[in-house]
């Protein structure tokens, strides 16, 4: 993917992960369980902090392809993975001879029981930084991340200030954890967009099937997009769900792939939607977007056959399985 990112770990108790975050802005986002992280800049230009925004302080403790998403393996296999506590790997990277010893900012992600467990706190690593995740009782955890510009603060993201909405209604009810949605009132990066989307089993999301592979200022921005499967089992039945992505005028992505958990579907470009949830399967997934827009904005059409669906929401109720946890409702 030219422009979007996207990493899954999973640390086993004590384990460290030496982060270099290159040309891209990052979110850690914790799937499961908690984490400490630390960051801290490279020696260039300061980060610039955009208007309204208080620099961060630490919180409390190819083209449509399908890919399984998962950690390196090893105790070091040469990818900063870091079992002992001096993390050497954090410590000496990136300063040449003479480079200031900054003090790294030190984020501790509360983290949740499970992607099903409510929104997460979160840590946002700038471009050009050196980072570590460290998990004291192990986890998994969803590096999201973008190419950049700008080179933003370091800063911690509370699980209480991600906006949680419902869309839908019957059998296309799904709720939206959008902590770092683009919009005025939403985190601020640079170009990376990620929400959260979890489903009730049976139910049909990202429906009805819409794109943003093109230029249409005011009405559709161009980004790709990444989605991050988990989904829920039923006793010792694993959880599964199915993705369809059809082409549009600007590529010709045409996929239908069974998804279960670890599973990533790259979307270049294409109408996407359904995700669909087994039923008695819940479906969650990660999304995460970008593109070479100038503005940082998420602007869909709506397939043309299939965009009547939402004008029958207006006489259904939102599906009594949700909320998963606080929500607003926003159809």
């Amino acid at each position: 993917m030219e422009w979007t990112r996207l990493m899954v770990l999973d640390l086993e108790p004590g384990e460290a992960y030496a982060h270099a975050s290159g040309e891209c802005e990052w979110i850690v986002l914790p799937l499961s369980g908690a984490c400490r992280v630390r960051c801290r800049a490279l020696p260039g230009p300061a980060p610039r902090t955009p208007t309204g925004l208080e620099n961060g302080g630490s919180g409390p403790d190819a083209a449509g392809a399908r890919a399984n998403v998962s950690a390196p393996s090893g105790p070091d296999d040469g990818r900063g993975r870091q079992q002992n506590p001096a993390s050497p790997a954090f410590e000496a990277r990136g300063f040449g001879a003479g480079a200031p010893a900054a003090e790294p900012q030190v984020f501790e992600l509360r983290g949740r029981e499970g992607v099903f467990g409510g929104p997460t706190d979160f840590a946002y690593l700038p471009r050009d930084a050196d980072a570590e995740i460290r998990s004291a009782a192990g986890g998994r955890f969803a590096l999201a991340g973008a190419r950049c510009e700008r080179r933003l603060p370091a800063r911690y993201g509370p699980a209480e200030a991600v906006p949680v909405e419902l869309r839908g209604a019957g059998h296309c009810s799904r709720q939206v954890n959008n902590f770092a949605a683009a919009g005025p009132d939403g985190f601020d990066c640079d170009r990376l967009i990620a929400v959260e989307v979890l489903t009730p089993g049976g139910n049909w999301s990202s429906y009805p099937p819409h794109k943003h592979d093109e230029h249409h200022p005011g009405e559709e921005s161009r980004l790709e997009e990444i989605y991050y499967f988990e989904i829920a089992p039923h006793g010792d039945t694993p959880g599964l769900g199915y993705q369809r992505v059809t082409p549009s005028p600007a590529g010709k992505t045409d996929i239908l792939t069974e998804v279960r958990t670890g599973d990533a579907v790259l979307i270049p470009d294409g109408w996407h939607g359904p995700s669909v949830a087994a039923p008695g399967h819940d479906m969650y997934y990660l999304n995460v977007m970008a593109g070479p827009g100038a503005t940082r904005e998420w602007l869909i059409r709506d397939h043309p056959d299939h965009g009547w669906i939402r004008g029958s929401w207006d006489g259904q109720d939102v599906d009594p399985r949700l909320p998963f946890s606080r929500t607003e409702d926003h159809r």
